[in-house]
């Protein structure tokens, strides 16, 4: 069976080396356009095209997937099934329809939950105790298709972004392999979505991650864990007398009845540095200030006395 592969980031080269090892018959790669990175601005090539040359597959790197000149490209190959995991464009209903079997998409959340383009993160920002992928037939309604399988992952009470992810990634290649090869079989099912129990995960900003010291502390603690490394949450200090960025990276929840002002320190050390919140505390564990590396909370007050560090 003749696939073509449809992916950009990291996540979409695991799942497309997993494929390749396994025998998947991948034909042809599409990735989005390398994008200028660093201070040089030299273009670098996504995640997937990467495992492509490695495999010396076809790449192709549209502007647009979907612009009539590039649907002849797609049709010389005459694949059975086109496989989509997190590529970045909407493909339109001329291309879904071109493969003999049909369009199927591997997405990161439990749909009809999160449908969108950051689940994983709006399922953490939720407290959510579990997440999961699931592999669906592609339509034009974007992440509404049936769905054919879907897996499941826990959430713990401090796990961050990258760790889920992580996790995704290995209940969700599996997942996906396994459908190709039902497909190959001939065993095309589905089970339709409730489309009532919808909800949308829009891109998270970074105006999006700042920390409000009113808010709860497990509100908090839930933006700290969906958000890093990237956007990263981050709220306003006072060092010294001078205003400063404080991005943090790691935070843990912390029952507390104090009184305090949201915003104040209740303590510091090597457990790190607890702050009071709207409700409860928010006790950091690995944070940046600007202009300064990645550090713990302890490493930050060894320089800093308690009255010369003030969150706004």
């Amino acid at each position: 069976m003749k696939v073509v592969f449809f992916g950009t980031p990291a996540f979409a080269a695991e799942v497309l080396q997993f494929l390749i090892e396994n025998n998947v018959t991948v034909v042809a790669v599409v990735t989005k356009p390398d994008r200028p990175k660093g201070r040089s601005g030299t273009p670098q090539p996504t995640p997937v095209k990467v495992i492509a040359q490695n495999h010396s597959l076809p790449i192709f790197q549209p502007v647009l997937v979907s612009a009539d000149d590039f649907k002849g490209v797609l049709e010389q190959f005459q694949a059975d099934l086109f496989v989509v995991v997190a590529y970045g464009e909407i493909i339109k209903q001329h291309l879904l329809d071109m493969p003999k079997l049909g369009c199927i998409n591997l997405h990161a959340s439990l749909l009809p939950k999160y449908r969108g383009a950051a689940p994983i993160q709006h399922s953490i920002l939720n407290g959510d105790p579990k997440t999961g992928v699931t592999i669906m037939h592609m339509v034009k309604k974007m992440d509404a298709g049936d769905m054919i399988k879907v897996a499941e992952v826990p959430i713990g009470p401090d796990s961050t972004f990258p760790e889920i992810e992580r996790a995704l990634c290995e209940v969700g290649k599996t997942a996906l392999y396994e459908v190709i090869q039902e497909f190959a079989a001939g065993k095309i099912a589905g089970i339709p979505q409730d489309h009532a129990l919808a909800t949308l995960s829009p891109k998270i900003e970074l105006e999006d991650c700042e920390i409000k010291w009113d808010k709860s502390a497990q509100q908090l603690h839930n933006l700290v864990r969906a958000v890093t490394p990237e956007p990263g949450a981050w709220c306003q200090v006072m060092v010294r007398g001078q205003n400063k960025r404080l991005k943090i990276y790691r935070s843990h929840f912390i029952p507390s009845t104090s009184s305090s002002k949201p915003g104040t320190i209740l303590s510091y050390g090597k457990e790190g540095l607890t702050v009071a919140c709207g409700s409860n505390a928010l006790r950091i564990l690995e944070l940046q200030l600007e202009g300064k590396k990645t550090m713990s909370a302890e490493e930050l007050m060894c320089g800093i006395s308690r009255d010369q560090l003030v969150f706004i």
